[in-house]
């Protein structure tokens, strides 16, 4: 099905700023039971916003309330257990990069020759692959087994939410290549094993100040393709083109989706991974980001439809897991230390910047 999306084809920041007033509330439920006429306007809503802002809410997406709120419980319940119970499910255990990320583990990093402190914790878990399969990781690496605490519950509701989620996501996908005039599957025949993971995140209560060198999470885009992001209260902000941060606080019933690097490259730059980040309220709560990805060997380049010469020369080949593993060792200081010492070995460039990144107004001046 080929459709119009009466959209044009250069955004322009300086006349276009005010789409920034109010992100987009895009109404999903059309893609399961909507007619022709229907999904034709969603997609050219989906579009829109994947070419202007990167990112929006979503509303009918179809996940069941009592989905969220069982993942929250399974989270704050692991979150409030001692750090000695934590410990046995750290992070740096896991040979697939499973497991609870501690604040030592994602509080500081060197930006622009700043110590940037970030106040959260973290349990990270992805697609599950058993240890024996030949997919799963023999060393270090995103693919494989996740690792579960013995809480009650805990692997049940966290489990139904990624799938619920990972299904939203495919969905999504599939509505995204309409949008963009593709063959079905065009961009989802790469999605069989992907790398695609859902983080329990807990912002920690803190007294530091609200500033540049003290974030919930530092400003930053997305590595995978998208972002669907459930979340418990304010802080998320967003930049926008003309370089300014704008509040994106929760709407009741919807999620935030945004773009990501990947889905960037792969339609040559047409749709954009936003810059965003969260600042440092000082206070305890939760959130529940999912990025969806592609399979870990999977080649991001502008697809055919969209290798112009200035897009193939903006976004040369990368593999998609090598991009996201490479921004994972920059952010975990374990994963970075091993590294630079030898132990944690790979056969790509691990650059010290995602080259995604783009910097606002404040960071210019």
């Amino acid at each position: 099905m080929k459709l119009t999306k009466g959209v044009p084809e250069e955004f322009n920041p300086a006349t276009d700023a005010q789409r920034w007033d109010h992100l987009p509330v895009i109404d999903f439920s059309p893609w399961y039971r909507g007619s022709y006429h229907d999904r034709a306007v969603l997609v050219a809503e989906l579009f829109e916003a994947a070419t202007t802002s990167g990112f929006f809410y979503l509303s009918g997406h179809g996940v069941p309330d009592s989905c969220i709120s069982a993942a929250y419980s399974a989270s704050a319940e692991f979150h409030r257990q001692p750090a000695q119970y934590k410990e046995k499910y750290a992070i740096s255990l896991s040979k697939c990069h499973r497991g609870w990320a501690s604040f030592d583990q994602t509080s500081g990093f060197q930006q622009d020759g700043k110590l940037i402190r970030n106040y959260y914790e973290a349990f990270d878990l992805s697609f599950e692959v058993p240890a024996n399969d030949p997919r799963a990781c023999s060393g270090f690496g995103l693919v494989g087994p996740n690792v579960w605490p013995d809480l009650f519950g805990f692997r049940r509701d966290v489990s139904a939410y990624y799938d619920a989620i990972y299904e939203l996501g495919r969905a999504l996908m599939s509505a995204f290549e309409l949008s963009l005039d593709l063959d079905p599957s065009a961009l989802l025949k790469s999605v069989n094993v992907p790398t695609s993971q859902l983080r329990l995140l807990k912002y920690v209560e803190n007294d530091a100040p609200c500033d540049e060198l003290n974030a919930g999470i530092s400003a930053h885009s997305d590595y995978e393709c998208f972002t669907i992001l459930h979340t418990s209260g304010p802080g998320l902000q967003v930049l926008s083109y003309d370089g300014h941060w704008v509040e994106a606080p929760p709407q009741p019933n919807t999620f935030l989706v945004n773009i990501g690097d990947c889905l960037e490259a792969l339609t040559g730059g047409k749709f954009k991974a936003t810059q965003h980040r969260v600042i440092n309220l000082g206070q305890e709560r939760f959130s529940l980001p999912f990025f969806f990805s592609v399979d870990y060997e999977t080649e991001v380049r502008p697809l055919p439809d969209f290798s112009s010469d200035a897009a193939i020369s903006k976004y040369p080949p990368f593999q998609a897991g090598e991009h996201l593993w490479a921004r994972t060792i920059q952010t975990f200081p374990y994963l970075k230390e091993l590294h630079e010492k030898g132990s944690l070995s790979v056969d790509f460039s691990v650059a010290e910047e995602n080259p995604f990144r783009r910097v606002s107004i404040e960071e210019m001046s």
